[in-house]
């Protein structure tokens, strides 16, 4: 059995323990709400976006933008957004292990597979089971629309000079506190849904442009990447700030419940050497008299 000496020491070091997931819990809370703001007043803007591009694409025909067309997907580009701290849960095993998962399975379908991470967790999962092209560490703490306007340029300059066919990002939704969902989503080209394409083919609907539909085109396509990757960060930064939180509050009651347990250990122990030293006593105590 432990010394006394030694049960108080550990009980003390879980105590310190429990503060600094307390602190650590205090702290994510505080930046998840306003995360959170963050994320509610972009999703609306970024889904509109898309639709409207979406809609765009069924219809302009004619005079289709080099992002807009689909080639024969040869070389994927795939960005895994993970964060750049632990402590998080399962927050960026989970995802790296799906991104693992979709490169395997996805390796036959492609010539090609082009990894890039944002975040530095990420980066230090696939290293050593892919090679990872670039990463970018230190971004996602603090997102900010120049930062992924600078992303998106990179990516497009990419996708036009042909060195990518296809273009996915990979990061954690935003669903609640305790729920993250890892999302699959295409960036490039853009293709709308099978069922708006048809509603649009029977409809025949058709848009006035003003000015011209390349010019239309040249400015709100490369716009639509670069809200869809800023969304992604907000929606990373978020999730992970949940699950930092979640992680952190898991934390502190199993440190409260190891306290608890040690002292129980620690008051046995302190009963037994006090009964032991009462023994002695007694029993010298006795020998005296004898």
């Amino acid at each position: 059995m432990p010394s006394l000496k030694a049960i108080k020491k550990r009980i003390g070091s879980v105590k310190n323990t429990r503060q600094i997931t307390k602190a650590m819990k205090m702290v994510s809370a505080a930046k998840l709400r306003r995360a959170q703001d963050n994320i509610i007043a972009a999703r609306p803007y970024a889904r509109k976006m898309e639709e409207v591009l979406q809609s765009l694409a069924c219809c302009a025909e004619g005079d289709r933008h080099p992002l807009l067309e689909v080639r024969e997907a040869k070389r994927l580009l795939l960005l895994v957004v993970t964060s750049d701290r632990g402590l998080c849960g399962g927050f960026n095993a989970n995802l790296c292990k799906a991104a693992d998962r979709f490169i395997r399975e996805k390796k036959s379908e492609y010539e090609e597979i082009t990894l890039m991470t944002l975040g530095r967790k990420g980066y230090e999962f696939l290293k050593n089971r892919h090679t990872v092209t670039k990463n970018y560490p230190n971004l996602i703490s603090k997102p900010n629309y120049q930062t992924a306007a600078l992303l998106a340029r990179e990516i497009i300059e990419g996708y036009e000079g042909e060195q990518y066919d296809q273009v996915i990002i990979l990061y954690n939704a935003f669903k609640t506190v305790m729920s993250q969902d890892i999302t699959f989503q295409q960036l490039l080209p853009v293709v709308p849904p099978e069922a708006e394409a048809a509603s649009l083919d029977e409809g025949q609907v058709e848009y006035i442009y003003e000015p011209s539909v390349r010019e239309l085109m040249d400015e709100i396509v490369p716009k639509n990447i670069e809200v869809q990757i800023f969304k992604a960060m907000l929606e990373s930064v978020a999730a992970e700030h949940g699950a930092r939180m979640t992680a952190m509050d898991s934390a502190s009651k199993n440190a409260s419940e190891m306290i608890g347990k040690l002292t129980l250990q620690y008051n046995r122990a302190r009963q037994a050497a006090i009964t032991k030293e009462l023994m002695e006593i007694i029993s010298g105590a006795e020998s005296i008299k004898g």
